[in-house]
């Protein structure tokens, strides 16, 4: 009897039991072609899709005997099982009964894209090919006039930035050096002003997409310490030494070079390193190609020392994080209507230009709310926070180095950012447009503040505070990074400004 079922089966099924259970769907589209890759995602879902549907209320063949019935599939069983006592709760029937109807057929997931020819074009090149294509590329993007996950006015040349991060995240891969004992390497700090390092270490260590464990593929190798944890490690407290710091950097990466071959065959062009710290740019000092050569992140970005190389190097954003399991707390701010207040900073008075500013402002204009600390009489009626999200511009000055993490402090909070820091460099300024959002002041026109930011027309204000709304996205840390956020926009600085250092043939 069970095998004359299994034959009348066979019989009355719309295809032979072969078709769906002995040969993988995929076979079914084997013709369809590379450069039709949305179609062939498309039919191969219908057909791992079609054998499910056309046996769903029958009994199930095990492959593994010809003689026997495996148990019917979970909705057959359902039915099986009959009506339930009435004695059981209310509450458990309700249960049961959402269970019966959310009773479904499995939802197959769609297969993994086929690579298409130019995708595999681009994994056969050599390294310093894929850079040469990459920048050519870059050199001649298509115009974009509108992208959904762009807001074009933040940008200098949207269409060179999309292109860039589209091959970035098509042809990027990266070495990550494992040497390096902890806390110094390998052991990030998340918490502080000086988090943006550490942030970036974690989610790179983590990331899957760029990281590759053959160091013949990278495109770029990755020192990974930390500035913060060498000051914690090594500086004597009121040395004012900082010489260790760079003695120990120059060693790891004599190291380096001694074990690798990859450090001298570019003499560190081809490398980066990501520091937050005001002293990141000292600690490169004992290593001449380390500090003329290799691609430096640093949160003080000042040209006026020579450390920093506008067009090599990267202006990192200083981002303060107080609790590292919570990022993003307190984004966003007030509407422009509820601003009352012109121009608002609180802070400690060190460097030569807060005590400037506290001299000329502080105390002297009810629309120029300048302070040192924020007086316990203040911040009872109105917190810190509550100060930025109540004004239309935050003033930004740069403290003992020209970074100061108040620029990311106000895009959290939809405050104009007021930029008061000679030479300094802002963050990823090769690809931002700091104009359309930001208003940067000289240090020696802090008397005329007030009269500079009344200058501004309301309607351009309007303009640049929706810019600040728009320009947060890619200034956010997320714990699983998404596209064109702040970790993205790091490492496509640390991308554009290595394609710069190629040289092209004409």
């Amino acid at each position: 009897m069970m095998a004359a079922a299994t034959v009348l089966q066979t019989f009355t099924l719309t295809y032979p039991l072969t078709i769906g259970f002995l040969h993988p769907p995929e076979k079914m589209i084997s013709h369809k072609t590379l450069n039709s890759t949305m179609e062939s995602s498309q039919t191969i879902l219908l057909a791992r899709r079609e054998p499910f549907q056309l046996v769903s209320n029958a009994p199930t063949v095990s492959l593994n005997s010809t003689t026997g019935l495996i148990h019917p599939v979970p909705e057959v069983e359902e039915r099986a099982k009959g009506p339930r006592r009435k004695s059981a709760s209310r509450r458990r029937g309700r249960k049961d009964i959402k269970k019966q109807i959310s009773t479904e057929p499995e939802v197959i997931p769609p297969p993994r894209s086929v690579p298409s020819r130019w995708q595999r074009y681009l994994w056969s090149l050599p390294p310093d090919e894929a850079l040469v294509y990459a920048k050519k590329e870059i050199d001649h993007a298509p115009v974009v006039t509108y992208d959904p996950d762009l807001y074009i006015p933040l940008f200098r040349n949207v269409s060179m930035f999309k292109r860039s991060y589209e091959l970035m995240e098509s042809i990027l891969k990266i070495y990550i050096y494992q040497d390096g004992a902890r806390p110094i390497f390998h052991q990030p700090y998340l918490r502080g002003i000086y988090a943006s390092e550490g942030w970036f270490m974690k989610l790179m260590e983590e990331n899957r997409q760029f990281v590759t464990r053959d160091p013949k593929r990278a495109h770029l190798f990755y020192l990974p310490y930390s500035a913060r944890q060498l000051e914690i490690a090594l500086y004597v407290p009121g040395s004012h030494n900082l010489r260790p710091l760079s003695i120990f950097l120059r060693d790891y990466v004599n190291m380096i070079a001694a074990k690798y071959p990859f450090w001298n065959r570019t003499q560190g062009s081809d490398h980066f390193l990501v520091a937050c710290h005001d002293w990141g740019p000292y600690t490169v000092n004992e290593h001449e190609e380390l500090s003329r050569n290799t691609i430096k992140a640093l949160c003080n970005a000042d040209l006026s020392e020579g450390i920093f190389v506008a067009g090599k190097d990267v202006s990192l954003p200083e981002t303060t994080i107080r609790n590292p399991k919570k990022p993003l707390r307190s984004l966003g701010g007030t509407r422009v209507s509820q601003r009352s207040i012109l121009a608002f900073f609180a802070g400690y008075m060190h460097g030569r230009v807060r005590p400037t500013l506290l001299r000329y402002w502080g105390g002297k204009d009810e629309d120029m709310r300048i302070y040192g600390p924020l007086p316990n009489r203040v911040s009872r009626k109105m917190s810190y926070v509550q100060h930025m999200k109540s004004s239309r511009f935050c003033i930004c000055p740069m403290g003992y180095e020209v970074n100061s993490p108040r620029i990311v402090e106000a895009i959290y909070y939809e405050c104009v950012p007021v930029i008061i820091a000679d030479n300094f460099v802002p963050p990823f300024n090769e690809v931002l447009d700091w104009s359309a959002f930001s208003v940067i002041v000289a240090e020696k026109d802090i008397p005329d503040l007030k009269e500079i930011l009344l200058a501004i027309p309301l309607r351009r204000y309007l303009s640049m505070q929706t810019n600040v709304k728009m320009l947060q996205k890619h200034f956010l840390w997320h714990p699983k990074p998404i596209r064109y956020d702040l970790f993205h926009m790091i490492l496509h600085s640390i991308w554009f400004n290595r394609l710069n250092q190629i040289p092209i043939r004409r």
